[in-house]
């Protein structure tokens, strides 16, 4: 069974944007500890937003954000994504 092309581009996407929205945590734990110009909330939950899965190992490897309630929302984005990715392959597959 052959893989559809487009299938294994929206995958490289997802993994290329959580790689993104990875190290945008770490970038913004980096300028926290050397109390330096940081990047907005808005900006880091919008990431998670659209990549869950970094912004949720994000958190985690750099121990950050971790005790904000705002950024509990990482999670819910994650099970959505789930959802739709169930949807998607039920419909689909």
């Amino acid at each position: 069974m052959e893989i559809p092309i487009i299938t294994v581009a929206a995958i490289a996407v997802a993994a290329v944007l959580n790689l993104i929205v990875f190290l945008m945590y770490g970038a913004d734990k980096k300028k926290a500890v050397n109390k330096s110009w940081r990047t907005p909330e808005k900006t880091l939950i919008l990431g998670g937003l659209v990549a869950p899965w970094g912004a949720i190992l994000g958190m985690q490897h750099f121990r950050h954000k971790t005790q904000k309630i705002k950024f509990k929302l990482n999670y819910l984005f994650a099970v959505l994504h789930i959802a739709v990715a169930a949807v998607l392959i039920y419909l689909y597959a």
